[in-house]
């Protein structure tokens, strides 16, 4: 399939639903092969054949992105199916408890970190590597709306999505010059399996949540996807080091 990433690799964490999932089918129509990889391993090999059905190329690896261990087998099973790595797209994340930060528990806390700023410090641990030698490659680290702004209720998920800003800048300094770019993607409310779970039975909060857009309404997972794959091509060679807001002008308020 020719396209933006024709001939490249990619590899996607929570690739199983929602914005991994549509990043996953975008990175394969643009070209690329693909490896999906996720801690729910029957849904990522559902992405694998809508993939395959759309005539795409991929492959799939259960992962929890907390383990350092499965990360490192992540990454080696993409280079031994495809020899190289191009394209990453660090995902894999939780919404985690909602309650305020005095109430907040340690293993709730501890849970949310693991996986949305650990998880992805690891993926980059090892995924920067092979990059180097190669002198190329494009990472994406799935970061929120509320990596820029706060959000009551979730301090967890809020700290931990700073925290991936912070880490994409910082990575994206390092390795500049090694022809590694590295960004952050923060979206705002989209319908996904995450937004489903905090909102279920609660209809007012989803309202509450398309409210907060200027644009009216929440986002769709390939409206994110589309800025990712966007990122990861050539057409964004002089990016990195940017948290890309796509979320309907929220932080524009």
């Amino acid at each position: 399939m020719a396209g933006l990433l024709s001939g490249k690799v990619a590899l996607v964490t929570g690739g199983s639903t929602g914005i991994g999932r549509a990043s996953a089918l975008t990175f394969a129509r643009e070209g690329a092969q693909v490896v999906v990889a996720d801690v729910v391993e029957d849904k990522a090999e559902e992405t694998v054949r809508l993939i395959k059905d759309a005539g795409g190329e991929a492959r799939c690896i259960k992962t929890d992105v907390t383990r350092a261990a499965e990360v490192e087998a992540m990454v080696r099973f993409t280079l031994d199916a495809y020899g190289r790595l191009d394209c990453a797209h660090n995902n894999a994340g939780i919404e985690g408890a909602v309650s305020n930060t005095a109430e907040y528990t340690e293993a709730d806390w501890d849970r949310v970190i693991g996986v949305n700023l650990t998880g992805v410090w690891l993926c980059m641990k090892y995924e920067i590597p092979p990059m180097l030698e190669q002198g190329s490659g494009a990472i994406v680290n799935t970061a929120s709306g509320a990596g820029l702004i706060g959000a009551p209720g979730m301090p967890a998920y809020v700290a931990s999505k700073h925290g991936v800003v912070g880490l994409s800048k910082t990575a994206a300094l390092e390795y500049a010059k090694a022809g590694i770019r590295v960004n952050a993607m923060c979206p705002g409310v989209i319908e996904t399996p995450m937004v489903e779970r905090l909102t279920s039975g609660n209809p007012g909060m989803m309202e509450g949540f398309v409210s907060i857009h200027p644009v009216g309404r929440a986002g769709q997972p390939q409206e994110i996807a589309e800025a990712v794959v966007w990122l990861c091509s050539d057409a964004a060679s002089f990016v990195t080091g940017h948290a890309m807001s796509v979320d309907g002008g929220i932080t524009a308020q």
